[in-house]
């Protein structure tokens, strides 16, 4: 019996830790602005909210807009305040510094099989 409670946290300890390797390459790739290193975590469909869009695009089409916004809005830093799993959604929140402003950052992750795909981004502008 001892056994099978210790299989069952080494396996959650595994599936964690998965989720937070894939989490840590998608924060490097905001905190360094690079499209390239993000969009392979990039759902088939992705929600973006901007300051001034919000809209459900291609991976494509993300990867172009956020691409878009990396370019107009040189990033300085990404900070994680929090993150989580609830009800099969892994989210991060967080604070996107800019040269041209500081963004509230939240990513909503999907796990499909064996990888979580990136299935919303939010960009809102902090006063």
């Amino acid at each position: 019996m001892l056994t099978g409670s210790v299989l069952a946290v080494m396996a959650l300890i595994l599936i964690s830790y998965r989720s937070f390797t894939s989490m840590d390459a998608v924060v490097t790739a905001i905190r360094s602005g690079n499209v390239t290193q993000l969009s392979p975590f990039f759902d088939a469909r992705v929600d973006i909210m901007l300051p001034d869009k919000s809209d459900t695009y291609s991976k494509t089409q993300a990867e172009m807009v956020i691409g878009d916004f990396f370019s107009n809005n040189e990033v300085t830093n990404f900070k994680i305040t929090q993150q989580g799993e609830s009800g099969g959604t892994t989210f991060c929140m967080g604070f996107l510094e800019t040269r041209s402003g500081k963004y509230r950052t939240t990513l909503f992750f999907k796990q499909k099989g064996d990888k979580h795909y990136l299935q919303e981004i939010r960009f809102q502008a902090v006063e």
